[in-house]
């Protein structure tokens, strides 16, 4: 069974399409016209649809739209483990976000399909002095697909402002494994919080609406009692890594377990728990330098991918 058609072009390139829908008040706060190109725009507008079916035995992307500055390489089969999974690097043509962007991705992952989906580099936010930028994901999964979405981390510059909303929908019998790193800033440059606003959503369903889990961060450094530094965010770090595993293949005290033998011995602050429903496993990892939470993310991802799957995972070199 083919994925869902995409929706019409003309819908595609709709404010309602792209705009993100109920922006946290925080960053509505900063809506502008700014002083140079404004929303929805041509340049300002980034779009990408892709659709992935098993053909032949392997995962083939058989749909795809783009509109720069969003764009993909052509799929790769890198995996001698899984040779039938599909590689797939986003990019993005800009140096970076700037003011007013308003990015949308759609992943529609049919049965059976294996799919690896990453960043070919971290994600910039530039400084902005009007409006802000907003990034939606939408990601399904349909029943005996393996889908990971671990884009690289998100780097906030000084006074920059981000809202990014990313929607999971996972049949039963799917597996999806959905990660994220942000950074405290530009840290080779002594820039730590120094962004204006930074808010992120993360919703995981069923495809009938059944909730299995929310997070939700909201940072705003320069607000009395923001907390960007406490104990529930980054605790005093540069660097917050999160990955959320849901599948039915184990039970979710198992999952959880090997995401905590992962982490263990390597020196990092980290928690980790099951999800509700018993739908799978998530960890928290916090850390000051990005070498180690990579390595970290690494660990986990090669856990949880030998787990579910018997295999591991191969070395994700970047073009």
């Amino acid at each position: 069974m083919p994925p869902a058609p995409y929706p019409p072009r003309a819908d595609r390139l709709t404010a309602d399409h792209y705009n993100p829908v109920r922006v946290p008040p925080d960053v509505a706060a900063l809506a502008s016209v700014p002083d140079t190109l404004a929303p929805g725009s041509p340049a300002k507008v980034g779009i990408l649809d892709l659709a992935f079916a098993v053909r032949g035995g392997r995962t083939e992307l058989v749909e795809r739209y783009q509109k720069t500055p969003l764009q993909i390489m052509r799929p790769l089969w890198i995996d001698p483990e899984q040779p039938g999974m599909s590689y797939v690097y986003i990019m993005a043509t800009g140096a970076g976000v700037a003011q007013a962007d308003r990015y949308r991705m759609d992943f529609r992952c049919g049965p059976d399909t294996q799919v690896h989906l990453t960043t070919q580099a971290a994600t910039k936010i530039f400084r902005m002095e009007h409006d802000y930028a907003s990034q939606r994901v939408h990601l399904s999964a349909e029943a005996g697909s393996y889908v990971e979405y671990l884009p690289d981390p998100l780097i906030p510059f000084k006074g920059s402002r981000f809202y990014q909303r990313t929607e999971v929908t996972v049949a039963p019998g799917a597996t999806v494994v959905v990660a994220d790193t942000l950074t405290a800033g530009r840290l080779a440059r002594g820039e730590r919080h120094a962004y204006r606003v930074l808010a992120t959503d993360l919703h995981i369903s069923r495809p009938d609406g059944t909730l299995l889990a929310i997070d939700t961060l909201r940072l705003v450094p320069g607000r009395r009692g923001g907390g960007v530094l406490g104990p529930a965010v980054f605790a005093g770090h540069d660097l917050v890594a999160s990955l959320f595993a849901v599948t039915d293949r184990v039970p979710a005290t198992v999952l959880a377990d090997a995401l905590h033998d992962a982490l263990a011995g390597l020196g990092l602050l980290h928690g980790v728990s099951v999800l509700p429903r018993d739908c799978g496993a998530w960890v928290r990892v916090l850390d000051d330098s990005p070498i180690r939470i990579a390595g970290a993310q690494e660990a986990v991802r090669q856990a949880v991918r030998r787990l579910l799957t018997g295999r591991p995972a191969p070395d994700l070199r970047k073009p």
